[in-house]
């Protein structure tokens, strides 16, 4: 995606730890910069939304859960996107998370859609592939 120089004031403090962000994550103070304006914007829009780390990278989670918003929508779409069975299926959540996870799918719909076939080509075989210590067949 292209970028575009502008020029903004921010506040020491937050200059620090960016840059502290930067350089633990050993990544450019821009590329930190960005995504996390980049998560700002979409908390903004997706009120009940948060970006948290996990063992894939930061992806975006039901806010007061573990559970990320691909899994609700991949379960919205088992469920023929039927806001009542989905309610049913996560009978523990709270109606206004589901929908939070639905605005956001509905916002970035691209990103989702990714992360849920990234997860259906997740096969047995290419897990064992990827990390072969998990195979029972070591010998």
């Amino acid at each position: 995606m292209p970028t575009v120089q502008k020029s903004i004031r921010i506040q020491e403090k937050t200059l620090k730890q960016v840059e502290n962000i930067a350089r633990e994550s050993g990544r450019e103070f821009s590329a930190v910069a960005n995504a996390l304006l980049e998560e700002a914007v979409k908390m903004q829009r997706c009120p009940g939304i948060i970006f948290t780390e996990g063992t894939s990278g930061r992806r975006a989670r039901i806010a007061g859960t573990g559970i990320e918003v691909w899994e609700i929508i991949a379960a919205y779409k088992g469920v023929d996107r039927d806001i009542n069975r989905l309610r049913e299926a996560y009978h523990w959540l709270a109606e206004q998370q589901l929908r939070s996870a639905v605005g956001y799918y509905k916002a970035y719909p691209e990103e989702i859609n990714r992360l849920i076939k990234q997860n259906e080509e997740l096969t047995r075989e290419v897990v064992y592939k990827k990390y072969p210590f998990l195979s029972r067949d070591i010998r």
